[in-house]
């Protein structure tokens, strides 16, 4: 899986990459066709946003978060899209 970690206005630290990079394993546990993700994390005078797109094996998934914490913001950004992510695997079960 390719994460590509885009930053606006805000400066992409290590300790940031090494989150996302750990946060998206989990959701590699629960779907192994995730081919790439592209994630944005911007910063809006006091709101943190994160916004990901990730390419699965026959559908694109979408989610993003928005808190006064980075960290948090990634955090519910990673939970709407594993939830999204069990959704589309349980449909490619029943076809």
């Amino acid at each position: 899986m390719q994460i590509n970690l885009t930053g606006h206005h805000v400066d992409i630290t290590d300790s940031l990459r090494d989150y996302v990079d750990t946060k998206f394993t989990k959701l590699e546990r629960h779907f192994d066709h995730i081919s790439n993700v592209h994630v944005i994390l911007n910063v809006e005078k006091l709101n943190q946003k994160a916004e990901a797109t990730v390419h699965l094996s026959g559908a694109e998934v979408f989610a993003s978060s928005e808190n006064t914490d980075m960290y948090a913001a990634i955090d519910s950004m990673i939970d709407k899209l594993d939830r999204q992510v069990i959704r589309h695997k349980e449909k490619l079960k029943k076809h």
